[in-house]
Order: structure tokens, then C-alpha cells, then sequence
């Protein structure tokens, strides 16, 4: 139905009766057809596995790739694209996000590493990228979602790799260089950070403020005008800080919703953060390659030859390519002295001939590159 035929016949439903009644029935119907997709989900599964049974001889399911962020990202941009509102674009695509990993979990429940403890940031990207269909497990530390993922035990990871006040997570980016994981997808995530104490607690109680560093230095200059003279302590995550302060009055915590709500905390204060587009970026790793999509981006890093001009020669082939840069950050080479890493985004998938020829030109030119995967540009 057109959109001008459905507002005239909304406009003819005059009573509440009426309207609840044509509601009903949109329901009744938007129930079948989820219930119709998700038994083509499944239908999806059966023929996936056959397809490996016929190329291997194996009916394997932990062998079928199931997820696939390229078509993923481009349901997503099409749900967009289409929307005609009332409901704005963005919480649509979240509606299908949810009804796509409903589905998914059905052909296969995929297991996702995060930093955790439950309550992080990284479990709300994790949570906001993939949907509640998946199983959500912590990990103590980065390199733990890495190794998770690297030994099979999880589908896929999730970790953050930058701030938009605090820059790059070094972390996140000292793993890319040893490892063989791939980065097949990103999700960025408004970070709003809050007081937070236990039941019973008060500005009168608190002694200390704990949070992730990260946390306390996105605070910084509220916490000084507002909480001057109070130590602060930093600890492993934002959820450590609010299991530190769920039973003990002493102690508030800088954290988010989702660890307010983890630990029954109460808000002394909502959003504290300095600047109020304060975003963190996190990006998605596994084992597989991503193909290309459409609107995709490229990560990589490299190492020069140390000498004058080492970086211009590097970045000149992507103007020459008509290339966008994203992102350039430096990090000290582990081997040599002096010596330094470079972390380079830009737009494009290796498999375009164009950017294809760029890394041919930059194996030339340089110690050491390492491509660390192609990837749909983040949608949500």
C-alpha cells in the first residue's frame, strides 16, 4: 500500500476502537511475516549445509559461514534508504537489527568476545553491531578477545579502537600487529558518562571516584569544577568501577547506563562528560575476509624506511589514487629503536583495482605492511 493510500484510510478511523482494532490487525500481520522470514532463515541454514556437504562431504555447521557483515551492512543501508518515516531512519534499521539477529541465531548462535566485565561500553557496541541474538562473552582484556577469537572458542570480537577525546586505544592496535585476525567491521557508540552510586550513598558519603582512565580523563574538567580534592582511581573498566561502588558508599563510579542498570546504582549526576559528542569507536575482528559491499573501508599498517620525507612517500600514493584518508596514527616500532609504526584507514576495499594498486606501490616503498582487513563502513 502507498503511503497516500494508507494515510486516507487512516484518516478515515475516527474512534479509538477503530484505531486499536487496525492495529490489532497490523500486528497480527507484521507477526506472520516475521515468523515467514525467520523460517526462511532456517531455510537458509539447510541449504548452506547441503552446499558444503556437496563441495567437502561434510555436513559440518561450524564450517558454514553463516554471518556476512557485507550483506549485513547493505540490509541495513536499504532499510534506510527506504524508510519514509514516521519512525526516524535510525530506529528502524535498529528494529531490523534486532529481527536480522533474531533470524541469524536461528541458523547458528554466534559467540562474541568483548571487553568486558558485563556493564562495559564494549558489550553495548557489541550488543548495538550484532543485536541480543548472539552469546556476549567478557573478557579481562584485550588481548583476551583476541585469543578468543584466534582459537575458535568465540565467532567473533569486540574491541575499541579510538576516542574522540582521548585518541587511540594503543592497546587495541599493539594486538593487530601479531596477530592473524581480520577486521571485518566497526561500530561507533555516543558515550555518556555518569555519577554513580550505591542506594544510600550521597555526595556526603563519597570518598573516591573510580573509573576506567579513559572514563576520568572524558570528565576531567567536570569532576574539577564539580568534585574538587575527591581521589580519583583509575581501574581496569567503567563496570569494575560500578561493581566497586555497588556495596560500598564510599565510592562512586563513572560509568554508563548499562553498568547503572548491571548494578542497581543510583545517578548523582548524568552526563558528565567535558564534550558532548564524546563518541567511541570500536571495531569488530574474526577470521574470514570480508568481501566487498559497496561502502567499505581499508586498515592497515606500515612501516617506513627511516629516512627523510618516509611518510610523504607513503600517503602521496592515495592522492594520486583519489583515495580518502580516515584515520593516521603512529606507534613505536617493538623491534628498532626510533623506529615507528603507522596505522592507516582509508576508503575503499583491497579487492578495487585502484586501492589494489596503491598497496602494490606501498610494498615497494616500505619495511613492513600489513593489511588487517577491508570492511563495511559502519551503518548504526
Amino acid at each position: 500500500m502507498s503511503d497516500d493510500k494508507q494515510l486516507d484510510e487512516i484518516a478515515s478511523l475516527n474512534t479509538l476502537d477503530q484505531l486499536r482494532k487496525a492495529i490489532d490487525q497490523v500486528d497480527g500481520k507484521i507477526h506472520n511475516l516475521l515468523n515467514y522470514r525467520a523460517r526462511l532463515a532456517e531455510r537458509v541454514a539447510e541449504v548452506k549445509l547441503a552446499e558444503l556437504k556437496a563441495e567437502t562431504g561434510e555436513a559440518d555447521l561450524s564450517k558454514v559461514m553463516f554471518y556476512r557483515p557485507e550483506r549485513e551492512a547493505q540490509v541495513l543501508q536499504k532499510v534506510i534508504d527506504r524508510n519514509t518515516g514516521p519512525l526516524p531512519d535510525k530506529t528502524v534499521a535498529h528494529l531490523f537489527r534486532e529481527i536480522m539477529s533474531a533470524c541469524l541465531a536461528l541458523e547458528k548462535p554466534m559467540e562474541v568476545a568483548y571487553l568486558g566485565p558485563e556493564g562495559t561500553f564494549t558489550q553495548a557496541a557489541a550488543m548495538k553491531h550484532f543485536g541480543h541474538g548472539v552469546i556476549a562473552m567478557p573478557q579481562p582484556e584485550i588481548a583476551n578477545v583476541f585469543a578468543q577469537v584466534e582459537s575458535g572458542q568465540c565467532n567473533y570480537g569486540v574491541v575499541p579502537v579510538e576516542n574522540s577525546t582521548e585518541g587511540m586505544v594503543n592497546h587495541t592496535l599493539d594486538n593487530f600487529i601479531d596477530s592473524p585476525l581480520k577486521i571485518c567491521g566497526e561500530v561507533a557508540l555516543r558515550i555518556e558518562l555518569h555519577l554513580l552510586v550505591c542506594e544510600g550513598a550521597s555526595a556526603q558519603t563519597v570518598k573516591t571516584i573510580c573509573a576506567h582512565r579513559q572514563a576520568l580523563a572524558q570528565c576531567r574538567q567536570w569532576l574539577d569544577n564539580n568534585w574538587p580534592g575527591v581521589e580519583r582511581l583509575a581501574v581496569s573498566s567503567n563496570a569494575e568501577a560500578a561493581r566497586m561502588a555497588k556495596d560500598d558508599p564510599t565510592i562512586a563510579a563513572v560509568a554508563g547506563d548499562i553498568a547503572a542498570e548491571k548494578y542497581g546504582l543510583m545517578k548523582l549526576a548524568s552526563s558528565i562528560e567535558d564534550l558532548a559528542n564524546n563518541t567511541t569507536r570500536f571495531l569488530i575482528i574474526g577470521r574470514e575476509d570480508v568481501p566487498a559491499g559497496g561502502n567499505d573501508k581499508t586498515s592497515l599498517i606500515i612501516s617506513a624506511h627511516n629516512k627523510p620525507g618516509a611518510l610523504l612517500h607513503l600517503l602521496t600514493p592515495f592522492e594520486q589514487a583519489g583515495i580518502s584518508l580516515t584515520r593516521i596514527d603512529t606507534r613505536p616500532s617493538r623491534t628498532q629503536n626510533w623506529a615507528y609504526l603507522f596505522f592507516v584507514e582509508f576508503e575503499g576495499h583491497q579487492q578495487e583495482p585502484r586501492v589494489k594498486a596503491v598497496l602494490d606501490n606501498l610494498i615497494e616503498q616500505s619495511v613492513m605492511l600489513k593489511v588487517l582487513g577491508s570492511y563495511p563502513a559502519a551503518v548504526l
